[in-house]
């Protein structure tokens, strides 16, 4: 799946992003925390290094968390680094456009996103991945920066009736002009308390869920997802281009590390 391309995914992409997830080529870890593994990989798309994510989640099933990563409104309970997220339209039952906006720790911009998202459900295997494209819909906005992903996704595994096991790869470019320190930085701080939020959040889900719309799920049901989103027009597919947005100048200036601090609960 290439960046600014909008096409139905193939079992040839949903193979390769299995393969990146359990590849361990080229991979350093970073991080060992608790049931967590974080690694980080170069990459000749862009200067900042992939990530990798692993975790298991004991008395969690594969499948609720599947469905805490897909549902637009329980994110905007659990997510707390979203500002703005919701599908633009549906492409097929499996595969539609998204926008994501971030809140991004001062003095760094927030940074937002236009992204095909696909997925496919084995039963006991979970796969949500995405790229970003640009809609007419969702233009740039002053005052924050459209990052890029090249390949974003989760990897949902069935365990045992309860547990399961997570893994997330992210190759981004959150552009601007970033010293590598900042990411690393946030990488450490974040991935861990990240997978955490997610865990409380699949938790939590099935009491929530069956007080908001229990029976609707279009993510599972195809008939759901194409009446609930407007069709894929490829007339407002619009060009991408690379280069880094005009608000990043404005981003530049003294950062310290002591800016960026692990002051969130583990």
């Amino acid at each position: 799946m290439e960046v600014g391309t909008v096409k139905i995914a193939e079992d040839s992409d949903f193979n390769h992003f299995r393969q990146v997830c359990d590849d361990s080529g080229g991979w350093t870890l970073a991080i060992t925390k608790r049931k967590t593994m974080v690694w980080t990989k170069k990459n000749e798309l862009s200067n900042f290094n992939m990530m990798k994510i692993r975790t298991l989640f004991e008395d969690v099933p594969a499948s609720v968390v599947y469905d805490v990563l897909h549902d637009p409104q329980y994110r905007k309970v659990w997510d707390r680094t979203m500002s703005e997220g919701n599908e633009i339209c549906a492409i097929n039952p499996n595969n539609d456009i998204g926008y994501y906006a971030i809140k991004c720790p001062a003095p760094l911009k927030n940074r937002d996103f236009v992204t095909q998202r696909s997925w496919l459900n084995h039963g006991d295997e979970y796969i949500i991945f995405n790229h970003s494209v640009n809609h007419a819909k969702r233009p740039t906005k002053k005052g924050v920066i459209r990052g890029v992903s090249f390949l974003t996704g989760y990897l949902v595994r069935h365990v045992d009736h309860k547990s399961c096991q997570l893994t997330y790869v992210s190759q981004c470019d959150p552009k601007g002009n970033l010293p590598a320190w900042v990411i690393n930085k946030l990488t450490k701080i974040m991935a861990p308390k990240v997978t955490n939020r997610l865990y409380k959040a699949a938790k939590n889900y099935p009491a929530w869920k069956s007080k908001n719309q229990p029976e609707f799920k279009p993510w599972l049901f195809p008939e759901q997802m194409m009446a609930s989103l407007p069709l894929y027009d490829p007339a407002d597919l619009q060009e991408f281009k690379m280069s880094a947005s005009s608000e990043s100048l404005e981003e530049l200036g003294e950062m310290r590390e002591e800016d960026f601090q692990d002051d969130d609960e583990d």
